[in-house]
């Protein structure tokens, strides 16, 4: 007669495709069944509804279990967000915030903001809670980009409410200012207001909080790296050789603030014919995938160029709420939140 112990002894070396260690002793295979007449079914708790090797999974526990007797396998799906465990660190860690995930850029003008805003709105509509913080105090384009510079209103605890919109909780120093107003601030100055956005703001409980930072390495870059542990970072860059270049400072700098690198994402990619949907790479094709590999980084996709995507966020409709685009992101964001996992797997294994 099949027993649970059958399942359990056959499926033992099923291992997670990205964390590498067997679905088993990473606790995702729960509640086996094993029913008259040869049904069973099981349920696979993801890391993440945005787990980008699904399949591969559901495939790898069919393929083991074919060797048995049995008649219909019945396949549940589940997922918990994964976050930090473990760890004595002086860094602060933000106890309802299950991830931290910084965007920067080495310099302006590669579609940074761009990126980290709809990756955050990707990851939203995988069912889960995800947070944007727009940290670039110089240049807020948050606001323009999500059509709202409503100053934020104040809770019952005197603490800043996010703007919720396109399924995300939104805090950004352009909703406190006027957008014709500049910051001319010194280093000590941008420290305050870095740890205001994080004691002083209502993010509730999210799974990740995507924050998107000035160009460059400086102030508001060190003062998140050093004060708060930081699930990793994502670097965007374009395919010029001049981006990568300063992108891969901007790679190192975090590096040596111990940040983990998530991956980097190659903006501004192609050109794709409207008529025939052919890509053409006017600035050559695979250069960002190769610097990756050089690197040794993970490699999270391309975004295409796109006058569009230009002229939508301009009228304040994030390119990622629309069908037509979505799927860029879509891709991006899972092998993100695959990333994600990976990180802080590695991260209870060194503590």
């Amino acid at each position: 007669m099949l027993t649970e112990q059958d399942i359990l002894e056959a499926i033992k070396d099923v291992k997670d495709p990205e964390i590498g260690k067997p679905l088993l002793e990473l606790g995702m295979i729960r509640d086996i069944k094993v029913l008259d007449g040869g049904k069973v079914s099981l349920t696979v708790v993801l890391t993440t509804p945005a787990c980008p090797l699904k399949d591969t999974i559901k495939n790898d526990v069919t393929e083991h279990l074919k060797g048995l007797p049995i008649t219909v396998l019945d396949i549940q799906w589940n997922a918990q967000v994964t976050g930090r465990q473990g760890g004595v660190s002086q860094k602060k860690r933000l106890p309802n915030i299950k991830n931290v995930i910084a965007v920067g850029s080495g310099k302006g003008g590669v579609g940074k903001s761009m990126c980290a805003l709809n990756l955050a709105i990707a990851l939203s509509q995988m069912n889960v809670r995800v947070g944007l913080l727009d940290a670039d105090v110089y240049g807020p384009s948050v606001p323009k980009m999500v059509g709202s510079y409503a100053h934020p209103d104040i809770s019952p605890q005197k603490k800043l409410m996010p703007l919720n919109k396109h399924g995300l909780k939104i805090m950004s120093f352009g909703f406190l200012l006027s957008s014709e107003e500049p910051v001319i601030w010194r280093g000590p100055m941008l420290h305050g207001v870095i740890n205001q956005f994080f004691s002083d703001v209502d993010w509730g409980e999210l799974d990740y909080l995507v924050v998107d930072l000035p160009p460059g390495t400086g102030d508001i870059q060190l003062t998140l790296s050093t004060g708060y542990e930081l699930t990793g970072a994502v670097i965007v860059t374009t395919p010029q050789a001049v981006a990568s270049q300063i992108a891969y400072k901007g790679l190192r700098m975090f590096q040596k603030l111990g940040v983990p690198i998530l991956g980097i994402i190659e903006n501004m990619s192609f050109l794709a014919c409207p008529h025939c949907s052919e890509r053409v790479y006017p600035f050559g094709q695979g250069k960002t995938e190769e610097l990756a590999r050089n690197w040794t980084v993970p490699y999270l996709g391309e975004i295409p160029l796109v006058p569009e995507i230009s002229a939508l966020h301009d009228q304040g409709t994030p390119a990622a709420t629309l069908p037509t685009y979505q799927s860029y992101f879509l891709e991006t964001a899972r092998r993100l939140a695959g990333q994600i996992s990976v990180a802080n797997f590695n991260f209870t294994l060194q503590t």
